[in-house]
């Protein structure tokens, strides 16, 4: 079966860096865009950036107006892995993340509705 296991979570100062990994399986991933979400505590779950399964365009990624700029999503189609390199962490960052696929392209991907696979989540902790 599929499955998607997120690591690298933890805690972190404000101003401090974390890299998210997402390693999937029993899915051909090359032939999915992956996403990752997050939920803070008594939040709705929120899109934060996608990489689209058509690595190497100008519109394979796409991100949150919230982390734009401080955040980088990349994928090792020969590892099945996905990465949020995440930067200049604020408090607000704080939340679990959350990996998806989906096998859909474009804008329509910041929608949660279009993911088919989820991980568990890692816990992203940023104090100040």
């Amino acid at each position: 079966q599929v499955q998607l296991v997120e690591s690298g979570g933890g805690l972190v100062q404000a101003g401090g860096s974390l890299r998210l990994s997402c390693a999937a399986s029993g899915l051909t991933f090359s032939n999915y865009a992956m996403g990752w979400f997050r939920q803070a505590p008594g939040k709705e779950r929120e899109f934060v950036a996608v990489v689209s399964w058509l690595t190497g365009t100008p519109s394979s990624t796409y991100y949150a107006d919230s982390v734009k700029g401080r955040f980088t999503i990349s994928r090792d189609n020969a590892k099945n892995t996905v990465y949020l390199q995440m930067n200049s962490l604020k408090p607000e960052d704080s939340a679990v993340y959350y990996c998806a696929a989906a096998r859909g392209s474009g804008r329509a991907l910041a929608s949660g509705m279009q993911y088919s696979y989820w991980g568990q989540g890692t816990q992203v902790t940023v104090s100040s």
